[in-house]
C-alpha cells in the first residue's frame, strides 16, 4: 500500500533531517519533490497545490526557523497537514433510531456487494443485528454474491428477485422492523459508468428507505477516476461518507489522499484485504503515517487485542516468565498472528519499517513453512523438542513438505531463542519469530 510514495517521502524526509538550518530554497527543493511524488501517485492538482501552499507557508514560520530541529519540524508539519487533507478526525457511522439505515452506492467493479457484507460482519461484531439487502437487481450475480456472504457471516439477506428496487427496499423495511433488526444495509445497482438511469433507480430506492446513510465505495486502485466517480455521486445522490475498498492492492493513494478535499465528504471506512474481516474505521491520523512511512502502531495494537485471545495470552506471559514457553506455545502464537494478516502488512505498521521491508525477502510462506514443521510433530516431541532424533526429523520433514535440514534449522533457532529467555531478568523475552523466519530463507 501506498510503497512508491512512502519511498518518495522517505528520500525528502531524509534530506531533511541531516541539515541544521534550513533555508527557503532547501524547503523549496524539497517540496518540488512532494509535489512531484504527490501527481505520480495521482492526486488531484487542487488538492496538491493547496496542501503545498499550507506546508510552505507553515515551514518559513518561526516555529520551523527556530527550532533546534528544522528537519523534524517540517516533517511534523507535512504530516499534520496531510492528516488535514485526509479529514482530520475519525468519523463514525451516524447514530439514529434503529434501524440505522444504509445505502452502498458506486459503480460497478468497485467491491461494492463484497464491502456491504463485510460492513454487515463488523457490526454483528460490535453487537448490531443487521439485514442485508440485495437491491441490485440488474445483476443476478450480485444477489448470488450477496446470499452467499450472508451465509457465510450468518446475517440474514432480504430478496425479491421480480421485484422492483424501490418496492424491494420498502419490504425489506418492513421485514426489518418484524425481525428486530437494528440496521439495514442496502447493495444497490451500479454501472460501469454514471449514467442518467442508474441515478434514477438511485434516487427511487433513496427515497424508499430514507437512509441514515449513503456511503460510496470507491476502488482505491483508480486513483483519480475515483475522486471524479466520488464528485459525480455527490452531487446527483449525495454522499454521507466514502468507503475506500482494495488499499490492499497496489494504490498509489490518489483516492485515498485527494477524495476527502474534493467531494467534502468523510471516509468513514477502508478496506485493507480480500477477508470478511478486512474491513477498518479510517483513521486519517494512522493513514497518514502509514503514507510517511511512520508506522501504525496503534492499528497493530487493535488488530493484536481483536486476534489474541486474553486468557492465552496471559497463560503465555506466565510460561514465559518461567521460560517454560514450548513450541506448542509458539504454534498457537503463531496461529494468532496468521490470523492478522500477511507478515509483511503487519510488519509495515512498524515505525521506521519501510526501508528494512525492501530490503528483506519476508515472505508468508516462510511462516507456513515453520507451522507445517511444528504441526507434524506430536505434542509431546512439541512440549519436549530434545527427544526428536534423526528418524523423527525425517518423519517430520515428510509431513510437513520439507527437509530434515529445514526441521534442524527451526529446532536449533527455538533452542537458542529459550536460552535467551531464561537469561533475560523479568522474563522479557519470546521466541525469535524473525530468526525462525531467516533460517527458512537460507539456501539451500
Amino acid at each position: 500500500m501506498f510503497d512508491t510514495l512512502t519511498q518518495r517521502f522517505e528520500t525528502v524526509f531524509a534530506s531533511l533531517r541531516g541539515k541544521g538550518r534550513l533555508s527557503e530554497r532547501d524547503i523549496d527543493t524539497a517540496l518540488r519533490e512532494v509535489r512531484l511524488a504527490l501527481l505520480e501517485a495521482d492526486v488531484n492538482v487542487t488538492v496538491v497545490k493547496g496542501f503545498l501552499e499550507r506546508v510552505k507557508g507553515r515551514a518559513l514560520g518561526e516555529d520551523v526557523s527556530r527550532s533546534l530541529s528544522p528537519g523534524q519540524q517540517v516533517i511534523k508539519v507535512v504530516h499534520e497537514e496531510l492528516v488535514t487533507t485526509l479529514g482530520s478526525d475519525t468519523v463514525p457511522l451516524v447514530k439514529a433510531a434503529p434501524p440505522l439505515t444504509i445505502l452502498m452506492v458506486g459503480l460497478q467493479g468497485s467491491g461494492k456487494t463484497t464491502t456491504a457484507g463485510k460492513l454487515a460482519r463488523l457490526l454483528k461484531s460490535q453487537g448490531r443485528k443487521p439485514l442485508l439487502v440485495a437491491a441490485d437487481l440488474q445483476r443476478p450475480a450480485a444477489i448470488d454474491q450477496l446470499e452467499t456472504l450472508g451465509h457465510r457471516i450468518d446475517v440474514p439477506v432480504f430478496t425479491d428477485r421480480r421485484g422492483k428496487p424501490a418496492r424491494l427496499v420498502k419490504a425489506a423495511m418492513k421485514e426489518a422492523s418484524r425481525t428486530g433488526s437494528d440496521v439495514v444495509i442496502i447493495d444497490t445497482a451500479g454501472r460501469l459508468q454514471i449514467d442518467e438511469e442508474l441515478m434514477r433507480e438511485l434516487d427511487d430506492v433513496r427515497k424508499a428507505a430514507d437512509p441514515d446513510e449513503i456511503l460510496l465505495v470507491v476502488d482505491a486502485m483508480t486513483g483519480q477516476d475515483a475522486v471524479n466517480v466520488a464528485s459525480g455521486f455527490q452531487e446527483r445522490v449525495g454522499v454521507t461518507g466514502v468507503v475506500l475498498s482494495k488499499l490492499d492492492g497496489d494504490a498509489r493513494g490518489g483516492a485515498a489522499i485527494s477524495v476527502r478535499e474534493v467531494t467534502g465528504a468523510p471516509v468513514k471506512f477502508a478496506g485493507m484485504g480480500e477477508g470478511l474481516g478486512d474491513l477498518e474505521s479510517f483513521h486519517p491520523d494512522r493513514m497518514a503515517s502509514r503514507i510517511l512511512g511512520m508506522g501504525d502502531v496503534m492499528s497493530l495494537i487493535e488488530k493484536a487485542e481483536a486476534t489474541f485471545d486474553e486468557a492465552e495470552a496471559e497463560k503465555a506471559a506466565e510460561k514465559l516468565q518461567k521460560g517454560e514457553l514450548t513450541l506448542e506455545d509458539f504454534l498457537g502464537q503463531l496461529q494468532a498472528m496468521k490470523r492478522m494478516g500477511p507478515v509483511k502488512d503487519i510488519l509495515a505498521m512498524l515505525p521506521g519499517s519501510g526501508s528494512l521491508l525492501r530490503e528483506a525477502d519476508v515472505d508468508d510462506r516462510d511462516l507456513r513453512r515453520v507451522e507445517a514443521i511444528i504441526q507434524s510433530m506430536t505434542p509431546e516431541e512439541r512440549r519436549s523438542p530434545k527427544i526428536i532424533g534423526g528418524s523423527r526429523k525425517r518423519r517430520i520433514a515428510t509431513g510437513s513438505g520439507t527437509r530434515p535440514q529445514d526441521v534442524n534449522r527451526v529446532l536449533k533457532q527455538f533452542a537458542e531463542a529459550q536460552k535467551m529467555i531464561k537469561m533475560l531478568s523479568g522474563g522479557k523475552g519470546t521466541p525469535s519469530l524473525q530468526g525462525l523466519l531467516s533460517a527458512q530463507r537460507t539456501k539451500r
